[in-house]
């Protein structure tokens, strides 16, 4: 491990044996410690540090509290055709989330298309993550989940609904996949949690103080909330969302779902995936030639003054993921001493 002007520079490899040494300390079932630890390095590959190595201690804290099952297997509750719903049972938001999309997956292989809900389940990480697999197999993935209140209805000041995240993946052909992954936040509630453990100022527009004004403090906005994307349109994206993932699904919703660090009870958050088979829309071969024309298009659009180059949306993090697998990963000292004082705490020797 290689140090960087105050950064620790890790392996992929590394990074992900650090996760699951910890994971399977705290009781986590090999497989599963896999797969989380496979999406935190995923996440800090393509510079979504929000949703990396940070969340690591919250999930272990949750855990051994009792918060949190280290070993749930989710349950199917019940299931159609093209639709089903799965309990988490208070799991790891990764195992059930993939379970979900592994079944969305086989079930569109037969009907063309499949929708599957989640209750009673916790953070999973970066969407991406999971879209991503309904495009491995040539499908279009895409995920919705509620999460623990951090912003305002559109005029209100006081949080009532999360940052609601939406991600959907397109397999494209000599191009790369389009993977959109946003929160309908202006920013997701990770980055602010990030930014006041370095110490550093938010920008402009991305969260109102406790009072209903506008904070460049994360620690104030923190305590305040923060302002959806678009304003009035962020907010109903959010709101819908909350209804497709946490009330149809029977899960928590808007403030009934806890914040990751509120150790006073289950999470109860909801996710709602799909996957549809291009094939029984349209030629494969086809559809993937014209997303790449699509793509090219778009990249190739007059630009704005000052402005360099046209990203189609994943492309910055798919090229930063390119990139770190070679570089490594660098972790901010702060991170790293949280993880050092976590492994002390479980009996693994991090070696930083």
């Amino acid at each position: 491990m290689e140090e960087r002007a105050g950064n620790h520079r890790l392996t992929v490899g590394r990074a992900k044996r650090i996760c699951q040494d910890m994971l399977r300390a705290a009781g986590v079932p090999e497989q599963d410690a896999e797969l989380i630890a496979d999406t935190l390095v995923f996440a800090e590959l393509r510079g979504v540090t929000s949703h990396g190595l940070v969340r690591l201690g919250s999930y272990i804290r949750r855990v051994k509290l009792g918060l949190m099952n280290p070993a749930a297997a989710p349950l199917v509750i019940q299931r159609s055709a093209s639709t089903a719903l799965l309990d988490g049972c208070n799991g790891f938001g990764q195992v059930v989330t993939m379970r979900a999309m592994s079944l969305a997956i086989e079930m569109a292989g037969a009907t063309g298309a499949a929708v599957v809900g989640v209750r009673n389940s916790n953070h999973f990480g970066a969407a991406a993550y999971y879209v991503m697999a309904a495009v491995n197999v040539g499908m279009i993935g895409l995920v919705l989940s509620n999460s623990a209140p951090a912003m305002a209805p559109w005029g209100g000041a006081v949080a009532m609904m999360g940052t609601n995240p939406l991600a959907v993946g397109i397999p494209a052909g000599d191009e790369s996949p389009v993977v959109l992954d946003m929160a309908t936040s202006a920013v997701a509630r990770g980055k602010i949690r990030l930014a006041a453990k370095k110490g550093e100022k938010i920008p402009e527009g991305w969260a109102l103080d406790a009072k209903g004004e506008p904070t460049t403090d994360p620690e104030e906005a923190l305590a305040g909330t923060l302002l959806p994307a678009s304003g009035p349109k962020g907010y109903g994206l959010a709101f819908v969302i909350d209804v497709l993932s946490g009330i149809l699904t029977g899960s928590g919703f808007g403030r009934t779902v806890r914040p990751l660090d509120d150790m006073s009870g289950p999470v109860r958050a909801g996710h709602l995936v799909a996957a549809i088979n291009v094939q029984d829309f349209t030629s494969v071969p086809g559809f993937r030639a014209e997303v790449d024309e699509f793509i090219r298009e778009i990249r190739n659009c007059p630009r704005a003054p000052g402005v360099d180059r046209i990203y189609v949306p994943g492309e910055i993090e798919s090229e930063a993921a390119l990139r770190l697998s070679k570089e490594g990963i660098a972790v901010s000292s702060a991170v790293a001493a949280d993880l050092k004082a976590l492994g002390a705490e479980l009996g693994v020797d991090l070696a930083f």
